[in-house]
């Protein structure tokens, strides 16, 4: 199961057939005497879909039908329903919306047919979350493959690295770019190996449309920033690495169509030479992506005797985002707390490993 703090609607894959002979495991509406189907009559699916990418619509049986998108360009459509569920060791969760989804196309369905579906966690009023009534929720994600740890409710454990807060940010009023639901934070600025970036406030803020708001999404992979940003954060990591690592000669190549900043690394290279830390930040916290995380491996890419490596920032601009988002891929290690009751989030650096260890749940 996905968990993606950048979306509304929790939905498992169903029944029917998807797209790219995905092997993946499904849930059979058929075999569930709970399961209910929700008509695009009712209230639920007229007052409570308002939030989706992709407003609701009534299919042939006069259904609640729901299509959603995400930015890494993967998508997913079918039915609202509502069923029992059973978390952990609580009680029957009774009458959960979710999205029995038939119809699912993936950019990376290799990774994605090992799951079995998606838990929304955003502010929306059908996020898991928001149906839950949950004041806090927070969560790890292992620096070693896409595991992590959840843990919904508190999390003031003795062991705990103390945690830094940045305030959410809030806009009532609605605007065209602005993402009411999502976790928004104020970026205050970039570091580079501890140098701070040349970056004006006033690009950090979002401006009268909603573009250039700051979200934290799980859902998303890498992070991505406005191309001004980009630029700047580009030409300083390319300074600093410069007699290091050796650039990528093919300027035509970008990575998932927005990192253009890429390197060749000789394949009888053990390990990447030191490379110079980037850190995010914050209102009252700072995110620090160090070591391997500052750059990806392309999986598969191979010219000559090298393997491809790209700066995991993106230029949101080439995606046609207006704004800037922090995906897990700099999340990894990093305890995320978020404080719905203080509306607040909450960052500390910890060995998500060693974290799953202390609930039981890793060898």
């Amino acid at each position: 199961m996905v968990l993606d703090t950048g979306s509304e609607l929790s939905w498992l894959h169903c029944n029917q057939t998807t797209q790219n002979n995905q092997s993946d495991p499904k849930f059979d509406p058929t075999k569930s005497t709970s399961y209910k189907p929700i008509s695009c009559s009712s209230p639920t699916c007229i007052n409570q879909t308002q939030d989706f990418p992709i407003p609701a619509s009534c299919d042939t049986d006069n259904l609640c039908h729901a299509t959603l998108s995400y930015a890494d360009a993967s998508s997913s459509e079918g039915n609202l329903a509502s069923d029992i569920f059973h978390l952990g060791s609580s009680d029957n969760i009774s009458g959960l919306v979710f999205g029995c989804m038939d119809s699912i196309f993936s950019s990376n369905p290799a990774e994605d047919s090992k799951t079995t579906g998606l838990m929304g966690m955003n502010r929306g009023s059908l996020s898991f979350v928001s149906q839950m009534e949950f004041p806090k929720f927070s969560y790890c994600i292992s620096g070693y493959d896409f595991s992590g740890l959840l843990l919904l409710g508190d999390s003031n454990f003795t062991w705990l690295t103390p945690l830094n807060y940045t305030p959410l940010i809030q806009i009532s009023q609605p605007l065209p770019y602005f993402d009411r639901v999502a976790y928004t934070v104020q970026l205050e600025g970039i570091k580079v190996s501890g140098k701070l970036l040349p970056i004006p406030k006033s690009v950090l803020v979002p401006d009268h449309t909603g573009a250039g708001q700051t979200m934290v999404d799980s859902g998303t992979q890498f992070t991505f920033l406005l191309g001004s940003v980009y630029n700047v954060l580009r030409t300083e990591f390319l300074n600093q690495t410069s007699g290091v690592l050796r650039v990528l000669e093919d300027p035509n190549f970008v990575f998932q169509g927005a990192m253009d900043l890429c390197y060749g690394v000789s394949l009888g290279q053990n390990s990447l030479p030191n490379l110079p830390s980037v850190s995010l930040v914050f209102t009252g916290a700072e995110m620090v992506v160090s070591g391997e995380r500052v750059l990806y491996r392309v999986p598969g890419e191979i010219r000559g005797n090298d393997s491809v490596w790209c700066l995991s920032f993106g230029n949101s601009d080439l995606l046609g985002v207006e704004a800037y988002v922090i995906g897990h891929h700099h999340q990894q290690n990093v305890w995320m707390e978020f404080d719905l009751e203080k509306s607040r989030i909450g960052l500390a650096q910890v060995r998500c490993d060693l974290a799953r260890q202390r609930f039981g749940v890793g060898s």
